[in-house]
């Protein structure tokens, strides 16, 4: 059978996109919240709120958008200051910001050849950790995730990552990731698609049934 190789010919409007689909989404959800639930814990990001992660989500596309890009600018130390520096802000000013990101990044992710890519996976990965902290059915799910599943490919390619191939319970073709078949013999995923992006986001994969070999869970974590 043909694997699926999505990452082989870069679809530059992939994080775009996936970014606008995700942005319908949660944007929504997040003006009906409460102010309460903006102080729930995000158990994927200890010692953040959802407020904290949304912030994070959108300071990383207003410097995506304003192409400033600082030594440093997305470790642990500088997303902790932009935290801090939007302190001060309203939940609504956040959000509106990250609604902003979420608008215009995706031409500028588009003509930096790859090398942004995975912020917009990022994003989307994230409004999983608010949508599983908010218990809202279909983290990790939703209309953006053929697209995260394209866009994994992608990155985990770019990035030489553990080479991979998942036959998925719920997509029609298997998915190939991470290096070049034949530097090492794939790894065999079989599962639901939300658990592989779970596996691959180094988030819990409690109570889920799938098959892995050929590779530890820990080296399948895209982000660390």
């Amino acid at each position: 059978m043909t694997t699926t190789d999505p990452y082989d010919v870069r679809d530059p409007e992939l994080p775009g996109r996936l970014l606008i689909t995700e942005r319908d989404a949660l944007v929504p959800l997040l003006r009906a919240r409460p102010d309460a639930d903006f102080a729930l814990p995000v158990a994927a990001c200890p010692g953040w709120s959802v407020r904290d992660v949304l912030a994070h989500c959108s300071s990383a596309l207003t410097r995506v958008v304003e192409s400033r890009f600082e030594e440093g600018v997305f470790s642990p130390e500088a997303n902790d200051r932009d935290i801090a520096a939007r302190a001060e802000w309203s939940h609504a000013r956040i959000v509106d910001e990250l609604e902003r990101g979420m608008t215009e990044a995706g031409p500028v992710i588009a003509k930096a050849g790859g090398a942004l890519d995975g912020i917009a996976l990022g994003e989307w990965v994230h409004a999983g950790d608010v949508r599983e902290a908010f218990a809202e059915p279909g983290a990790y799910a939703g209309a953006g995730l053929p697209d995260a599943l394209a866009l994994l490919g992608r990155v985990t390619r770019q990035r030489g990552h553990v080479p991979l191939q998942a036959d998925l319970d719920d997509v029609d073709e298997p998915l190939r990731l991470g290096g070049v078949p034949g530097e090492r013999t794939p790894a065999r995923f079989i599962g639901d698609a939300v658990t592989l992006v779970r596996l691959y986001a180094g988030r819990s994969t409690a109570g889920a049934v799938y098959e892995l070999a050929g590779a530890e869970e820990g080296e399948l974590n895209l982000f660390g």
